[in-house]
């Protein structure tokens, strides 16, 4: 059980936390590629979710790619719980976030093209699209560590 695949210190869990990363660095990109994201309370809250989704999918790569390399991570279960903790809480915050943002964007083009133009519309749903990307990855990392959790 201590190979798990997607669990910490595994090649698997190099490639999530990566793909975590790059999709929600993509989604904060294609947010703020225009600076009207302020006037609506969903894109300021993807905007800050994703703010926090990167730094902590960013220590993580470092983590795996160091327990990946040097093969010397000890897994220790109080350090684990924190990271599953940790994904769980950011992997429901960028969920809320994506669907916000894509119900938002979703009435706006409802609405009339004066609220929202066609390109800044299409920005806001590839923002919502890596989102939900990076929530997807989040959550699959959280439950390989879960899974992992009672072994230790």
């Amino acid at each position: 059980m201590d190979e798990l695949p997607g669990s910490l210190g595994t090649s698997a869990s190099l490639a999530l936390r990566f793909g975590q990363t790059i999709f929600s660095t993509a989604s904060l990109l294609f947010m703020c590629l225009d600076i009207q994201f302020y006037s609506y309370t969903a894109f300021c809250y993807l905007v800050t979710v994703m703010g926090l989704v990167v730094p902590w999918g960013m220590t993580l790569v470092i983590a795996d790619a160091y327990s990946v390399f040097v093969k010397c991570l000890p897994r220790q279960p109080r350090i684990l719980l924190i990271i599953i903790l940790g994904d769980l809480a950011l992997s429901y915050l960028s969920l809320a976030a994506a669907c916000s943002t894509a119900s938002t964007t979703n009435f706006l083009l409802d609405l009339d093209e004066s609220y929202c133009p066609g390109k800044l519309c299409t920005r806001y749903q590839l923002s919502a699209a890596m989102a939900f990307l990076s929530w997807f990855l989040s959550l699959g990392s959280a439950l390989f560590n879960l899974w992992l959790l009672p072994s230790l």
